[in-house]
């Protein structure tokens, strides 16, 4: 047991940071994808979604790593764990949106710190401290006082099951992209799993149009409709990723999974923005998260990292 001293301690809070910015980003994502879910099937979306941000991210991976690193990359490897983080995963998510609300969506990720703590046990056998503890149950009690805050009645139904199953697949996906590239930058990792997620997705997208005649309804598409695409593309998936797999490389899935608790107060503040009234439910709930998650990782009450 070894006690955070100041370099690391300030460290930690720039990963932290990093995360919240990750959560706000992508929860602003959730209620432009409004605008083009009733036109979309759900593989399609998923499908265009990661197309869109791996248009953006490649690019940028090979002029800042250079094109040898994007070219000796393992590509099979990143196509599998992008097609379970980004493809799999969004497929269920836009699955529970179009049977519920963003801010119902945003609660049931309160599971995502029970998820990312199982793996970081079971996986890389982390002992259960006495900090992780306190910070997993300080993370789920304000996940509850955010869903107390919340408003309308949650329906437990097939949009939360997706949404549950979501959740569990991105954890592992986000550990998964960390642990099986190594040797590439937090840009490679994103890139390279969201790139093959999105090749996996659109031969899906295309088989599903083919048998099933499930095709986007291009009429009903417009300009609004595209800015909601590239909101939920670029926003809530190219820049999100990146942040997340940043912050998940730095203080591991457990402790960045906390952040996701506090997803219903971003959500809530986009809301605000927009002329909603403000919720201080929600606002306790998310300073709550964001306390679990400090103690969790010894950044306040001077506990042990691991």
């Amino acid at each position: 047991m070894t006690t955070v001293d100041t370099t690391t301690r300030n460290s930690l809070v720039a990963a932290n940071l990093i995360c919240l910015a990750s959560m706000a980003i992508w929860a602003a994502g959730l209620p432009a994808a409004s605008l083009i879910l009733p036109h979309m099937p759900p593989v399609a979306l998923a499908a265009a979604r990661a197309a869109i941000a791996a248009a953006v991210l490649l690019p940028v991976w090979w002029m800042v790593d250079g094109k040898e690193q994007v070219l000796r990359a393992n590509w099979l490897k990143g196509a599998w764990v992008g097609f379970i983080t980004l493809g799999v995963a969004s497929f269920f998510l836009i699955i529970a949106l179009r049977y519920n609300d963003p801010v119902t969506v945003a609660i049931v990720s309160a599971a995502m710190p029970v998820v990312g703590t199982l793996l970081e046990i079971l996986a890389d056998h982390r002992p259960f401290t006495r900090a992780l503890a306190v910070g997993l149950v300080l993370s789920v009690v304000g996940g509850l006082i955010a869903v107390n805050g919340a408003e309308g009645e949650i329906s437990f139904g097939l949009g939360i099951l997706a949404a549950l199953v979501s959740i569990i697949l991105y954890t592992w996906g986000s550990r998964e992209t960390v642990k099986a590239f190594p040797d590439l930058t937090p840009l490679g990792r994103s890139a390279i799993t969201i790139a093959g997620g999105a090749g996996v997705a659109t031969v899906a997208a295309l088989a599903d149009g083919l048998l099933r005649d499930q095709w986007p309804d291009w009429a009903a598409i417009g300009w609004p409709e595209f800015g909601g695409l590239a909101a939920f593309g670029i926003g809530s998936l190219a820049i999100t990723q990146l942040l997340w797999i940043v912050s998940v490389g730095r203080i591991g899935i457990a402790a960045a999974s906390m952040h996701m608790n506090a997803v219903p107060f971003y959500v809530m503040l986009m809301v605000f923005l927009a002329g909603g009234p403000w919720n201080w439910w929600q606002t306790l709930g998310a300073a709550i998260v964001v306390t679990g998650a400090a103690i969790a990782q010894g950044i306040l009450g001077g506990g042990a990292r691991r």
